[in-house]
């Protein structure tokens, strides 16, 4: 699984009827850079009226998502793997970058323990903050004709 973050510029209609040029942030799973743009563009399209730029396409260092349907915003929750060395019994710290829906920090915090409910690993949160990311297109995954 490649993360993509990929940043897309149109024109928005605002509440007083006039229409801003904004950048809006979307996370899109794919095997490419050319295929997360394509991606970005066909799920944006719709929304869109006039024309649109992906201004910007980055891999991430995202581990997993932890979706809620009902919540409306993104929070990067950056946790530390704890293991100990068997050699030297020192401790050791990996961490891994995990986005997680949430309607606030602390739906955020919740749906991110859910998530981790029956992992072994010993584990810290370093951080959670909330994230400019819009909407999150996972992998668009088809079975062959004759499944």
């Amino acid at each position: 699984m490649n993360w993509f973050e990929c940043k897309v510029a149109y024109h928005k209609l605002v509440e007083n009827g006039l229409q801003k040029k904004v950048t809006d942030t979307f996370m899109v799973d794919a095997l490419s850079f050319t295929e997360a743009e394509a991606r970005v563009i066909e799920e944006v399209t719709p929304y869109v009226s006039g024309e649109m730029d992906v201004t910007s396409v980055k891999k991430t260092k995202i581990a997993e998502i932890f979706r809620d349907d009902s919540a409306d915003k993104w929070y990067l929750v950056k946790v530390a793997f704890i293991t100990i060395d068997e050699k030297t019994a020192v401790e050791k710290r990996a961490i891994s970058q995990i986005l997680v829906a949430g309607s606030n920090f602390k739906n955020a915090y919740d749906n991110f323990l859910e998530g981790m409910k029956g992992t072994m690993a010993d584990y810290e949160i370093v951080s959670i903050n909330e994230t400019p990311i819009l909407d999150v297109y996972a992998a668009k995954l088809e079975l062959p004709a004759n499944s």
